[in-house]
């Protein structure tokens, strides 16, 4: 791969700004009233989202994915992202608000879509892409795609734990009460682990930017279904808008030190190859696509 420095920048710049996903203020929807309790829903797939949590169902998932950045040290979030909004703040309130304004959403296509997006399993992630991609991806038709995903979300997650651990931020669900989209269980196992930065949401941040690099003429609508993806853990009542905007950071910032790595080069450069050759063919998207833009369109305003 050939890829200057500032060309993969401009790529990250141009998607971000493709899908609207520059900072700015957000108009608070209604603040709905809270339904306060801890009733969770059932959803199939492991707990995610943290070192007790997400890392050993990662490493049972994918024991042949190594990080990239093996032999540097990733990015460390707790170097360089502010704090999380403190109590009493105004950007705090904020937080509130949209957390509330999206309990709406329960039961709902989109948080049907956020339960999907919940699962980190291989290939089943994997695919949350394939539409906006516009075509299939899975580990027969796509293997160095696949294989950039799963490598490059053990290098955010290494990058982010440093300020997750440190701050350890309450969740929504914790703070204000309501369901998630996990099960109870999975629930359990995120009361005390860190909210700030979203982990998750750094995983669509992170992969949106790769697979925008992968096919750049489709980078507006994978950078949006990386959007969608971060904030599905809004909708799921278990971060807070703050976490996933810290988790866009990381990604942004990892995405550019990944170039470092001669092996996530060479993977980005046959994933393609592979995904031209599966547009040629018309491999179409292993999934329903309708069913996704209709479940998408239940939210399509949420700025920040």
């Amino acid at each position: 791969m050939t890829r200057t420095v500032p060309a993969f920048l401009a790529i990250a710049t141009a998607a971000l700004l493709a899908c609207g996903c520059a900072s700015g203020p957000m108009a608070a929807g209604p603040a709905a009233t809270a339904s306060r309790g801890d009733g969770m829903t059932a959803a199939s797939h492991p707990p995610v989202d943290g070192p007790k949590a997400g890392d050993a169902a990662a490493k049972a998932d994918r024991p042949g994915a190594a990080p990239y950045l093996q032999r540097e040290t990733p990015v460390a979030s707790l170097a360089f992202l502010p704090p999380p909004p403190s109590p009493g703040s105004a950007a705090l309130a904020h937080d509130e608000n949209v957390a509330r304004d999206l309990k709406r959403l329960r039961g709902t296509a989109r948080w049907r879509l956020a339960t999907e997006d919940a699962n980190l399993t291989f290939p089943h992630v994997a695919s949350a892409y394939a539409c906006a991609l516009g075509t299939e991806i899975s580990p027969a038709a796509t293997p160095a795609l696949v294989r950039l995903l799963q490598r490059s979300e053990r290098d955010l997650s290494r990058a982010n734990s440093t300020a997750k651990d440190h701050y350890l931020r309450r969740r929504p669900f914790v703070v204000l009460g309501g369901e998630t989209c996990l099960t109870t269980e999975e629930a359990d196992d995120l009361r005390d682990n860190g909210s700030y930065p979203s982990g998750h949401a750094g995983r669509g941040w992170l992969w949106g930017l790769i697979a925008a690099e992968v096919a750049p003429d489709r980078a507006p609508a994978l950078m949006a279904r990386g959007r969608a993806f971060a904030e599905s853990r809004i909708v799921c009542n278990v971060h807070w808008r703050s976490d996933v905007l810290a988790a866009r950071d990381i990604a942004a910032t990892l995405f550019g030190q990944l170039h470092q790595s001669a092996e996530f080069r060479a993977d980005v450069a046959a994933a393609q190859a592979e995904v031209a050759a599966a547009r040629a063919r018309g491999a179409a998207p292993n999934r329903d696509c309708a069913a996704e833009a209709a479940a998408v369109a239940e939210l399509p305003s949420l700025t920040y």
